[in-house]
């Protein structure tokens, strides 16, 4: 429950439309009928303080902060407004008066206001157990300026000695820069994409607060303002090469919150988290790619660390996730999946899914892997052939001569559909049989769109445009599928999945997911596993990083625009 307070100019009670602008560091606030009679600028003076700075040179203007918007102002419908009450306090120097306390309820958080240039006139009336709204106007001092310092704190308020307003934009550029200095490369022609997904990713990191013990990146800080147990994986994965400390801890963030089955949750936040659902069994092969991307990334004290979850995350599936007496396990819901309302889950669950048998076994692999690291020469062996046999029964039970369908436990029953999952083995490359291999390649040019590879197959008649996972193009899904396709040597399809992905990015920013056809964004505007995504897509454009270098960069004049391209391309 984020939004607190709506930040409005007004003038006569009424509200003047106004237009920002700005950059990591500073945003920049004006009224659109007159630019040049107010000028307020917003940054950040840390992670948990907020200073805003204003010059208005129209003395009918105000700048109000209100927990009842007096424009149309669209809130989060899980946020609702009110439940504040507000209080005079101290400032830093003891006297009281000119700063405010506001207790927000249903954010969970309090906020302290001390203006610093200007005062504040705060209008919240008392009704039985809170204000009936707050509402702070901000005015500025004789020469039309006001400086006003926000605080956001749990219990208690120390205000303390400010840095100037110049100072904390200076300190914000200064991690900007160490950021990208530290980020993935990029060809040039992604350049300007490149720092807006590194912006995404730095924009969405917090604190350890609550449940969080670690710092930790959000999936979104618009709409998907939590992490959800796949989701942190590929932020890892963007992360292990040049952050490996920080991309450790985006793996223990969920890691830390695994149960006495072995299960991790669906999805956490600093104040809450569930076990409805689970996600799929992508932290083994996650975890290969980042040792991949960075040697130093696992020492013997990590890998210690890590088996032990990693073994019983695993176990969960095989032990309470697979039906008694058979070899494959199966989904509950298509949220267990991450393809949440998939066509392929249409005819009801439990479902054996060939894309959870293909990374689970991916992911007994690497415990095979890991165990023979660390002197478990025996458990690595079983382990090696739990994954083989793992493959094996993925294509005995749910091979159909030209595609993987999966099966429904109840009855046994075989679905087929036109979903992009039954590809996602493709992941396994070279350890499924190549007739199997050849017949997937022979299908996915039906997905490949000029954006991207769609989650439906265009021609489906289940196919919606904005339909989450009935069709537009996902960040997950589009790097699975690349990176069995880079494994298996198939640097052509590799590399058009690749640009096009990247292209929809820096046109149409990092959004949760993209319409499929035309490429525009869907959904939540800036969604933290697709800025990740794009840098290792782009990373690997420019021949670098943990996987094979591309044939190269080529201008998105020669990708064409239709899905014959794909179909047609060569064999290597």
């Amino acid at each position: 429950m984020r939004e607190v307070f709506s930040i409005e100019l007004m003038r006569g009670g009424r509200v003047v439309e106004s237009a920002s602008e700005g950059g990591w560091a500073k945003l920049v606030q004006r009224p659109v009928d007159d630019p040049d009679t107010a000028t307020i600028e917003y940054v950040f003076d840390g992670p948990d303080r907020l200073r805003l700075r204003g010059r208005i040179q129209d003395r009918a203007l105000k700048l109000v902060l209100s927990t009842q918007p007096e424009g149309n102002i669209v809130t989060h419908p899980a946020s609702p407004r009110g439940g504040t009450d507000a209080e005079q306090a101290a400032d830093a120097r003891g006297s009281r008066g000119g700063c405010w306390v506001v207790n927000a309820r249903q954010s969970i958080n309090r906020f302290g206001f001390e203006p610093l240039v200007g005062k504040l006139h705060v209008d919240a009336p008392w009704q039985p157990m809170q204000s009936k709204y707050t509402r702070i106007t901000v005015e500025a001092d004789a020469s039309g300026v006001f400086d006003l310092a926000i605080d956001c704190f749990q219990s208690t308020w120390l205000p303390t000695s400010r840095p100037s307003f110049e100072d904390c934009v200076a300190a914000v550029e200064s991690l900007r820069k160490a950021w990208l200095d530290r980020e993935l490369t990029a060809p040039d022609e992604l350049a300007e994409a490149r720092e807006l997904a590194a912006y995404v990713n730095w924009s969405a990191l917090v604190e350890p607060v609550g449940l969080l013990t670690r710092p930790t990146m959000f999936m979104s800080k618009v709409v998907m303002d939590q992490v959800w147990s796949w989701d942190h994986c590929f932020n890892a994965m963007a992360l292990a090469a040049t952050q490996p400390d920080l991309a450790w801890d985006q793996l223990w963030t969920v890691i830390d919150h695994q149960d006495a089955f072995g299960a991790f949750p669906d999805g956490l936040n600093p104040l809450f988290k569930h076990y409805n659902f689970s996600k799929p069994p992508v932290l083994g092969w996650a975890m290969d790619i980042c040792r991949k991307a960075n040697p130093g990334f696992f020492n013997r004290d990590r890998m210690l660390l890590l088996y032990e979850p990693l073994l019983r995350w695993t176990r969960w599936w095989l032990e309470h996730r697979t039906w008694p007496g058979t070899k494959l396990p199966y989904y509950l819901h298509g949220n267990d999946s991450g393809w949440d309302n998939s066509t392929m889950f249409d005819q009801g669950v439990p479902l054996v899914a060939p894309d959870l048998a293909a990374l689970l076994a991916l992911q007994m692999e690497m415990i095979s892997e890991l165990a023979l690291e660390l002197g478990k020469t025996g458990e690595s062996r079983e382990w090696r052939k739990r994954s083989s046999a793992m493959i094996e029964s993925l294509v005995d039970e749910l091979w159909q001569r030209d595609g993987f369908a999966a099966r429904r436990q109840s009855d046994g029953k075989l679905i087929r559909s036109q979903s992009l999952i039954p590809l996602i083995p493709l992941v396994l490359g070279h350890r499924l049989p190549e007739a199997v291999r050849q017949a997937m390649l022979d299908r996915l040019p039906e997905f490949l769109t000029p954006h991207g590879l769609a989650t439906e197959q265009p021609s489906s008649e289940c196919y919606e445009e904005d339909g989450y996972w009935r069709g537009p193009i996902w960040a997950p899904s589009t790097f699975i599928i690349f990176h069995g396709l880079v494994t298996m040597d198939r640097r052509d399809l590799a590399e058009q999945v690749a640009q096009r992905f990247t292209r929809t990015c820096a046109r149409y920013g990092m959004a949760e997911n993209f319409d499929a056809l035309e490429g525009r964004a869907l959904r939540d505007t800036a969604y933290t596993w697709t800025s990740s995504v794009f840098l290792l897509l782009a990373q690997w454009l420019t021949g670098q990083g943990p996987l094979a270098s591309p044939t190269g960069w080529r201008s998105s004049d020669s990708l064409g625009t239709d899905h014959q391209q794909a179909a047609n391309a060569p064999n290597p």
